[in-house]
């Protein structure tokens, strides 16, 4: 089976894709001058300030990143409860008394 059209519809639509696929030759290159493609010296800079930006923003990353922990997983109770507790410090009475002569030679 073959798709044809109609004479009567042909010759419109041959038409107005000629007319269609033409292009300009009127000098008009659709808005793309001698400077289309070219940066300005503004362009650069804004480049370069995004760079500068990107730049930070990965340093900053990098610091947040290393304080993360290895694994959000809860720590077992028995590390849990030796991490909490602190060393016991020596009491009061436990500390030498002073030399009870030494206090009679003061006298």
């Amino acid at each position: 089976m073959s798709l044809t059209l109609p004479a009567g519809v042909a010759l419109p639509v041959t038409a107005s894709a000629l007319v269609l696929t033409q292009q300009p030759g009127d000098g008009d290159n659709g808005g793309q001058g001698e400077d289309f493609g070219k940066s300005s010296p503004v362009g650069f800079l804004v480049l370069i300030l995004f760079l500068i930006a990107v730049a930070f923003l990965v340093r900053s990353m990098t610091k947040h990143l290393k304080r993360v922990p290895a694994s959000f997983d809860e720590p077992p109770a028995e590390a849990e409860t030796t991490a909490t507790e602190k060393p016991e410090e020596p009491k009061a009475a436990e500390k030498p008394a002073k030399d009870s002569s030494a206090t009679k030679a003061d006298s």
